[in-house]
């Protein structure tokens, strides 16, 4: 048996701005990514979707970013590493107590956006984050891109990692992936991603944009909750990975 954590990044809606279809996908999804405050989300936010992760029995991770509301973190800063690491702790922390609060534990951290592509191919931006995890939550699992400098630098510092890969994004031949202001970058197809959400389970090769093919192991599968109709998708994948005979679970659950 196979076994599969799906994640959704979620909790990004602030103030009067909504964004995402979070209690919809909540209905699939085993681990849920919430963003803390510094990119998108706001404490009421943050709140609100911790208690409806323990209600659904999803599990909680905390999704740091660059501090860009502006942006939606996905514009790189230029921050020193040790600053990267003050912000990490900062809004894990803040993520963690309201988790805390509401007697929920934290399963995991992941960056958000451009900081998780930017750890992905900077070693010092990777061991910031890691050591940053290390230090306050070693016993947290830190996800990463998988096969990344974030992947390398997390085994390093010795904490548990889930292997990430994105059933609705585009993929280069190098395993990174394709930048978003490039066609193809976000799969909305339900058809397309529920197949490849399959094939990245078990390990089977997935087309790229540059013409060729990629293997990317995975422990997690991620949906963008920004994605147009990230319900749908998300509801298709789950589907898609039982049906194929992977078992969806948390991934502390069997990590």
């Amino acid at each position: 048996m196979r076994y599969l954590d799906l994640n959704c990044d979620l909790g990004e809606s602030y103030g009067a701005f909504r964004m995402g279809e979070d209690e919809r996908v909540l209905e699939f999804v085993t681990s849920a990514n919430v963003a803390c405050g510094m990119h998108a989300g706001d404490p009421v936010v943050m709140r609100r979707t911790v208690r409806m992760c323990r209600e659904t029995g999803v599990a909680v991770g905390a999704h740091p970013g660059y501090p860009d509301l502006w942006g939606f973190g996905r514009r790189p800063l230029p921050l020193t590493p040790d600053e990267v690491a003050a912000f990490v702790l900062a809004q894990v922390g803040a993520l963690e107590a309201v988790a805390r609060s509401e007697g929920v534990g934290l399963q995991h951290v992941k960056p958000h956006g451009a900081l998780y592509n930017v750890a992905a191919r900077e070693r010092a931006v990777a061991e910031a984050i890691a050591e940053a995890v290390r230090s306050a939550w070693p016993e947290a699992i830190l996800v990463v891109l998988s096969g990344s400098e974030s992947e390398r630098a997390a085994r390093a510092a010795g904490l548990r990692v889930a292997r990430e890969a994105f059933c609705d994004r585009g993929y280069l031949r190098d395993g990174s992936l394709l930048p978003r202001d490039r066609p193809g970058a976000v799969l909305t197809d339900l058809h397309e991603v529920a197949s490849r959400a399959v094939r990245l389970a078990y390990g089977e090769p997935i087309p790229t944009a540059d013409g060729g093919e990629v293997v990317v192991q995975a422990d997690t599968l991620c949906i963008h909750g920004d994605t147009p109709g990230a319900a749908q998708l998300a509801a298709a994948v789950r589907a898609a990975l039982e049906e194929a005979h992977v078992r969806v679970q948390p991934m502390a659950a069997w990590l």
